[in-house]
């Protein structure tokens, strides 16, 4: 039940940072955050909050497989009435991620030889990793012999970014076109749960269990809550965020995006290299099981005699004391600063426009991420057309990780106004509460002033 409930709320947190289906597009005004290389024909600025918000999610675990109808019923797939062939539809690693983006104010202008862009976005990232034997636990509880659980794992980010773009022709070279950026981060939160090991081995005579893992948070006012364990051990019992209430920036962190396009005939090749950099959290507030810990139940010997040191009713005890602590993690404390990994992205793109008809062109492009337990990658096939000034539109096909996708976007651009809308990942059937049943999905959208 836990484990379905956490998975569930994961689920619903997750979000693209960029509209991969934007890249190729005409008058597209965030074309610069897939590759800083490109550059757009005139000045703009966001409307504040709404100049482009981004809103996605990907995995291969999904709500469907975690919630099940019965009877006209909404229940777990743990539910005694759902049969446990519903195991097959898990994978041997289970994963479901987001981005989220929302731009807090942006602009551009052409200046020094190029044109140049500021940026200012509140970004967040939330992925998790678990393994096929966790849901089998769950479903069938122990029925098997050998039970290994390694690499259960959540991760979440939250940082603001102050971006500054320039892009340029480089006339020594025909066609080519290069561009930068660099972005100074503000850490406002992480945290992240790391149980690299869980093994549990039932024997005919003995059985034995092994754990091992950590939890480490970096939020403003944040606590573990502990509590005394029948040995007279602390441990931790929960958290809280009251703390001393010093919530805002928790750490720093600078990245950068490189990129260059180069044009041939009815050809345009690109490649970028995005977010490549890290965040440095302060105040790490870790807790660990302090290295594997285990248990053998054929280390204790049940005496009938009551009055012996190891009476069936203190060897019990004892038994139950120690399996407590196998799963009872120690506050260690302040940690001192944990430095993350942005999720470095790899774009190259190809596209040839039309010769009978320059409004049109096709796309091809290579998107991968790379991020520690959760990299992706996909391919996504793109019709774009402009068939007047003030529109354009996109549409494409993606062939990845995650499955096969449908996307779109729509781009209305006039003088004093932009308005865009689209998806990598069309939505697919939604729940009666309107949460996607399929882990992929997206949503992007945005307000700008051209001028």
């Amino acid at each position: 039940m836990a484990v379905a409930t956490a998975v569930a709320s994961v689920s619903l947190c997750a979000g693209a940072q960029n509209t991969n289906s934007g890249y190729f597009l005409d008058n597209y005004t965030y074309r610069y955050q897939l590759n800083p290389a490109f550059g757009n024909d005139s000045k703009f600025v966001s409307i504040p909050a709404l100049g482009g918000l981004n809103f996605a999610m990907r995995g291969n675990l999904h709500v469907s497989d975690i919630f099940r109808v019965v009877n006209g019923r909404t229940v777990l797939f743990t539910n005694p009435e759902v049969p446990a062939s519903v195991l097959g539809d898990f994978q041997d690693n289970n994963r479901i991620g987001a981005d989220i983006k929302v731009n807090l104010l942006s602009g551009g202008f052409k200046a020094w030889g190029g044109y140049n862009t500021v940026s200012i976005n509140a970004r967040a990232d939330v992925h998790a990793g678990i393994p096929y034997s966790l849901f089998d636990l769950a479903k069938n509880g122990v029925s098997n012999t050998t039970y290994d659980i390694r690499d259960v794992n959540v991760e979440a980010n939250g940082y603001a970014e102050l971006a500054f773009n320039h892009s340029r022709d480089i006339p020594q070279v025909p066609g080519l076109r290069a561009g930068a950026a660099v972005k100074f981060l503000i850490g406002l939160a992480s945290f992240k749960t790391d149980l690299r090991r869980a093994d549990i081995t039932l024997g005919e005579d003995a059985w034995t269990g092994t754990t091992d893992g950590d939890i480490y948070a970096n939020i403003g006012g944040f606590q573990y809550e502990t509590k005394l364990n029948d040995s007279g051990n602390p441990y931790v019992s929960g958290m809280n965020m009251d703390g001393d209430g010093s919530v805002g920036p928790n750490g720093f962190g600078m990245a950068f995006d490189l990129g260059a396009t180069y044009s041939w005939r009815d050809f345009n090749f690109s490649f970028a290299m995005l977010d490549m950099g890290w965040v440095s959290y302060f105040n790490t507030k870790k807790a660990t099981t302090g290295g594997p810990r285990s248990i053998c139940t054929d280390d204790y010997i049940f005496n009938a005699d009551d009055d012996a040191s190891n009476s069936f009713e203190q060897e019990w005890d004892r038994l139950s004391d120690d399996l407590a602590q196998l799963y009872e993690l120690s506050d260690a404390g302040d940690a001192g600063t944990r430095n993350v990994a942005l999720g470095a992205t790899m774009n190259i793109g190809v596209d040839y426009t039309l010769p009978y008809y320059r409004r049109l062109h096709f796309g091809l492009l290579s998107s991968s991420r790379f991020v520690k337990g959760f990299t992706w990658s996909e391919v996504r096939i793109s019709a774009n057309v402009n068939p007047v000034d003030c529109f354009s539109a996109d549409a494409n096909v993606a062939f990845g990780t995650f499955g096969t996708s449908f996307g779109w976007l729509l781009n209305f651009y006039h003088k004093g106004f932009n308005i865009f809308l689209g998806m990598d990942h069309t939505l697919g059937k939604l729940s009666k509460e309107g949460v996607p049943l399929s882990s992929n999905a997206s949503v992007n959208f945005g307000i700008n002033v051209p001028f």
